[in-house]
């Protein structure tokens, strides 16, 4: 089985499609037309850059080329992830990274090496598509985790400073605003896992098949990439709210409100009274 070479003309003819949405942004004045087209040329952009690039790293297969994109990916993950969450501390952009990289990096190396047996462990025809999917999906679990859980600790204030008033500790005040950012954080994966193969058809299961893969290859590799994506985002984002936790802990047991800002705020000074 072979798979089918688009032309630029293909591609061309595929973006008459785009009028569909431009249409209806036009009659319900909606005025999503520019940012339609700008999206359009950024996809054609990024995705073209990135094929010139993966062409030439797959050619090269050294580590130290491989190495460099990947923290990119990481870099732009955190950054992506922070960006949607609506509260955030200093230092959460790190907080981020760390924890993608942690979750990422030892889920893909654990597929690579005792399932796939990639060689070198660096092969980029892996560890790049794999690392980008777990990233692509974690990054939302991280986003949707530590925003849930700095919603609920300042809406929640009173009840934890009152639980703190009658001697339980800050942990024991505070985990359950923990636990309901984690479980937030994992219920886009568990949703997808739900309904694939019913509902939807993964994309990279569709790619190989259109590839001409074998369905049953393409279907191994996905169930594969969904087990993968539910570890990372559960290590990802209970990493993250503990680290944020830690940050918000005072050694004197209280949380330090005046350190969670919402977004394009900036923190009130350390010293301000609440």
């Amino acid at each position: 089985m072979t798979y089918v070479q688009l032309s630029p003309l293909d591609l061309a003819i595929a973006a008459l499609l785009l009028l569909i949405p431009a249409l209806i942004s036009l009659a319900l004045k909606l005025g999503l037309q520019k940012s339609l087209a700008i999206a359009a040329l950024r996809t054609v952009v990024q995705l073209s850059l990135l094929g010139l690039i993966l062409e030439w790293v797959f050619e090269a297969n050294r580590w130290y080329y491989v190495l460099p994109m990947l923290l990119v990916m990481l870099i732009a993950a955190a950054r992506a992830a922070i960006s949607r969450s609506a509260r955030q501390v200093p230092g959460s952009h790190i907080t981020a990274f760390a924890s993608l990289t942690l979750a990422t990096s030892l889920t893909t190396f654990a597929i690579t090496e005792l399932v796939i047996g990639a060689d070198p462990w660096f092969t980029p025809q892996y560890v790049i598509p794999l690392l980008g999917m777990l990233l692509g999906n974690g990054l939302t679990g991280i986003s949707l985790g530590l925003d849930r859980m700095l919603s609920d600790i300042v809406l929640q204030r009173p009840a934890i400073e009152a639980r703190l008033a009658m001697g339980s500790s800050l942990w024991e005040a505070s985990r359950q605003h923990l636990k309901e950012g984690v479980r937030n954080g994992m219920i886009p994966i568990i949703n997808a896992m739900m309904v694939v193969g019913l509902v939807s058809l993964p994309g990279m299961m569709t790619g190989q098949i259109l590839a001409g893969a074998d369905p049953a290859d393409a279907v191994a590799y996905q169930i594969l990439i969904m087990f993968m994506i539910a570890a990372a985002t559960a290590l990802g984002t209970i990493t993250l709210c503990l680290l944020t936790f830690r940050r918000l802990a005072h050694p004197m047991a209280r949380l330090r409100w005046d350190i969670i800002t919402h977004r394009d705020e900036t923190p009130a000074p350390s010293h301000a009274k609440k």
